[in-house]
């Protein structure tokens, strides 16, 4: 089992970022932009094996237990807000989104399994967690308006995964947890630039909607 269980999550958080470009579309349908070309080198790569090497040594605590639940259906949120959401716009930027959050949905629920939590994913648009059920009742509703809502729930939804893997990382020293969530948050900070690209591309102007200007202005300007 423990065989499994590291080989399923080396091959899940190897695959984070591995969205490919698209080619060609009109502007409507450009895809989401992707970085770190080199998340698969023999150096990440070494470091998820060294992260990976033993059994838990010690009980996860009770912030880490509970980070952990919210974080599996933080990232189901974004994959189910933006399903539904886009049963109604048809962008390629929804699309490809949505497959890499199923990604990191799975990468969070590998560590369930390995710290013996029980999944608390639901159906399609249920969640566990009472706060997130009313988010994406309300995101989905606020998506549905227009195009450019729609493209701003994404981003919306980009901005607080970022805070909440921050806020997570701050309650664990674990290196395993750790490595999972700093590549979920790499992987939302793509997801940001994707949508407000997006907007962009529709002659919208974009302002941060949870994060600090200074937070926000240092996530777009990576790739600058």
């Amino acid at each position: 089992m423990k065989t499994i269980i590291l080989g399923s999550l080396y091959l899940l958080l190897a695959g984070l970022l591995g969205c490919a470009y698209a080619s060609g579309g009109d502007a409507q349908n450009q895809d989401l932009l992707i970085v770190d070309e080199n998340y698969t080198s023999p150096v990440n790569q070494s470091a998820l094996v060294q992260a990976m090497a033993g059994e838990p040594s010690e009980e996860l605590t009770a912030a880490e237990r509970e980070d952990l639940l919210y974080m599996a259906e933080e990232e189901k949120l974004a994959g189910d807000v933006y399903s539904a959401i886009n049963e109604m716009w048809n962008l390629r930027v929804f699309d490809n989104i949505i497959r890499a959050e199923r990604t990191h949905e799975a990468a969070v629920k590998a560590l369930l399994a390995r710290y013996s939590l029980s999944d608390p994913a639901k159906g399609q648009g249920e969640f566990s967690n009472e706060t997130l059920q009313g988010l994406y009742y309300d995101l989905v509703s606020r998506g549905n308006r227009s195009l450019e809502d729609a493209l701003r729930v994404g981003a919306a939804v980009e901005e607080i995964d970022i805070l909440d893997l921050n806020e997570s990382m701050s309650r664990t020293g674990r290196e395993d947890i750790l490595l999972v969530y700093a590549n979920l948050r790499q992987g939302s900070e793509n997801h940001l630039r994707a949508f407000v690209n997006n907007l962009e591309r529709h002659g919208s102007e974009y302002s941060p909607q949870y994060l600090s200007w200074e937070a926000y202005d240092y996530i777009m300007n990576q790739l600058q």
